[in-house]
């Protein structure tokens, strides 16, 4: 270990629109590689890390809703999105010298291994990168509240939210530039406010488990790292 992280374990969210990089759709492998090696400089320092990856770049289930299509059909097809992409990482990882292991929420064993609480925490104590995927295994919730909930199961010290942006603010501060930004904000403030950030259930799991939320943008190389070393720029959400 080179340095003192300011968490042990930490459970990384990265969307699934990240990793299309400039594309329109699918992945970017330069994306995918960088955000890899984010991940290796924080197993260098130390940290244990969980990884739970969005489909959004390949396909989101609420878009078969809108059109009136069967929503439960829509979620089980981004939830093999997400399973695509965490093979991707999980490849990236490997060529860059980290073990990785995948878990399923959904049952697909010539894939992946599925998921249980128990063997994700033993593969995270061995120092294997964990990359759970499949969302919960259910419709109707997102892959930012499985987040939550692996963070839980998993004892991790921080939810990490890797955005466009580094951090949190009042307002899209792309589409207006008097957005204020926050440095810290309580998991209450960002429900009562209806900041999108992660979705309602996501936060509330967090608030319910003391799991602080560090929001920061995914796309500045070695930010995740920064931040680990107790620098970086990011939104806290704590109470």
């Amino acid at each position: 270990m080179t340095g003192n992280p300011i968490f042990r374990r930490v459970l990384l969210k990265a969307s699934g629109e990240a990793l299309m990089g400039a594309q329109g759709f699918g992945i970017d492998v330069s994306v995918v590689d960088q955000i890899a090696g984010d991940i290796v400089e924080a197993r260098e320092l130390g940290v244990e890390v969980g990884v739970v990856i969005g489909g959004g770049n390949i396909f989101r289930g609420v878009a078969v809703a809108s059109k009136g299509g069967d929503r439960v059909t829509g979620d089980h097809m981004g939830m093999l999105g997400t399973v695509i992409n965490s093979l991707a990482l999980r490849t990236s990882l490997v060529k860059q010298g980290v073990d990785a292991v995948v878990l399923s929420a959904i049952a697909m064993p010539e894939l992946c291994e599925g998921f249980s609480q128990r063997q994700a925490t033993a593969y995270m104590n061995a120092g294997k990168v964990v990359i759970f995927a499949g969302g919960t295994g259910n419709p109707f919730f997102t892959t930012d509240s499985a987040a939550a909930l692996r963070a839980a199961e998993i004892g991790a010290g921080a939810l990490f939210k890797g955005t466009q942006v580094d951090g949190v603010y009042s307002a899209d501060p792309k589409r207006d530039p008097s957005a204020k930004r926050y440095e810290r904000i309580s998991h209450d403030e960002v429900i009562a406010q209806g900041l999108a950030i992660m979705d309602t259930a996501a936060i509330a799991l967090a608030r319910e488990n003391n799991i602080p939320i560090i929001v920061y943008s995914i796309h500045e190389k070695g930010g995740f790292g920064a931040i680990l070393k107790g620098g970086g720029r990011y939104t806290i959400v704590a109470d």
